[in-house]
């Protein structure tokens, strides 16, 4: 299956709309210094290795700058930082939900044009962050443990715990979640937005009392497949691959996905402000743009990247031509993530 272009809406349109030609990438200026190493929030396991392996090694070769990556990027704490003026990340790399709303609370620098160039860019954001990447999520299972005809394939499935029983895992953040049980109680994919909010809690009530694990960080939602302490978990083609190749008995459902926008912002108060900058023109290139697609099988925001991404990865991309797929929008989560996410976590609590 290849990514193709997407019918319908705007954001639809710009989420596969990468099918430029092969460029030369751009080149950075020489090595400079920085106030310390450069601090990027990243997520995890194979994640985690792909960033160090094809940006944050290859930028402190190019640049002389080092680079430290911790993980689970959590807005709460980026915005204490920001507030006290003690800010201990450089980039915050984060989905479009917690990014879009930073935006609102003013929590980011705005992106220096003079540094990083978006002109290449399928979605170039806002003025205060850049995307990245598309990636796409779905329903995962061990299939040693499940035959065909006893796995959820779609999020109605999911939701459906008589036809198929077994412990699920869900995500701590709401964005997702959402749009899943929205989505498994009959919303159309292209009708979500704005999202029924008390429709959505009402599904989320239904399938709370079968969800064994409320997981918090990304490589958690394989490795409880792996572990058999769940059954069924949402989770990414970007961890399911690279799982499988590592000998794990795991599989994805690409019958139904979410598909997103990955991004990247420079908080405010940050003391390696020129650097995070040139992090991020360098994070865009097209020849590292295709490189992480390759890697990681994520489907590159660089127009320029997509001749150069192998067919292997591109079967794996983010199809976004099936409507039976959702496609977040990040603008809609900018005005209403921090309302949510506090009431979610509320309700897991209870």
């Amino acid at each position: 299956m290849t990514a193709k272009h997407l019918p319908g809406t705007s954001t639809r349109r710009r989420f596969l709309g990468a099918t430029g030609a092969l460029a030369a990438a751009v080149s950075l200026p020489g090595r400079a210094a920085a106030a310390g190493p450069l601090v990027v929030t990243c997520w995890g396991g194979a994640y985690e290795k792909g960033i160090r392996d094809v940006f944050a090694d290859p930028f402190t070769k190019e640049t002389g700058i080092p680079v430290t990556l911790v993980n689970n990027a959590d807005l709460t704490k980026m915005k204490v930082q920001v507030d006290s003026r003690n800010v201990q990340w450089d980039v915050f790399d984060s989905i479009g939900p917690q990014i879009t709303a930073g935006a609102k609370q003013g929590l980011w620098e705005d992106i220096d044009k003079s540094v990083v160039d978006t002109a290449d860019l399928v979605s170039p954001g806002g003025n205060s962050y850049v995307g990245t990447y598309f990636y796409g999520g779905g329903i995962a299972w061990n299939p040693t443990r499940f035959p065909e005809g006893k796995r959820p394939m779609t999020f109605k499935d999911f939701w459906d715990v008589k036809q198929f029983p077994g412990r699920r895992g869900l995500r701590t953040r709401i964005p997702e979640a959402l749009e899943m049980a929205l989505v498994a109680d009959g919303v159309a994919p292209d009708k979500l937005y704005p999202l029924d909010v008390e429709r959505g809690f009402k599904a989320l009530d239904r399938i709370k009392p079968h969800v064994k694990k409320w997981i918090e960080t990304t490589p958690e939602t394989v490795s409880l497949l792996t572990s058999n302490e769940i059954d069924f978990s949402f989770t990414y083609l970007s961890r399911i691959i690279p799982a499988q190749k590592a000998g794990s008995a795991v599989e994805m459902s690409r019958a139904q996905t979410i598909n997103s926008l990955e991004y990247l912002a420079v908080p405010k108060h940050s003391k390696n402000r020129e650097a995070a900058m040139r992090y991020i023109a360098f994070c865009l290139r097209p020849d590292r743009q295709a490189a992480f697609a390759n890697l990681l099988y994520f489907a590159p925001n660089s127009k320029k990247a997509q001749a150069l991404v192998q067919p292997e990865a591109r079967q794996y991309m983010p199809d976004a031509t099936n409507p039976a797929n959702v496609i977040v929008n990040d603008a809609w989560w900018g005005d209403n993530f921090d309302v949510l996410q506090k009431r979610f976590t509320e309700w897991m609590l209870t």
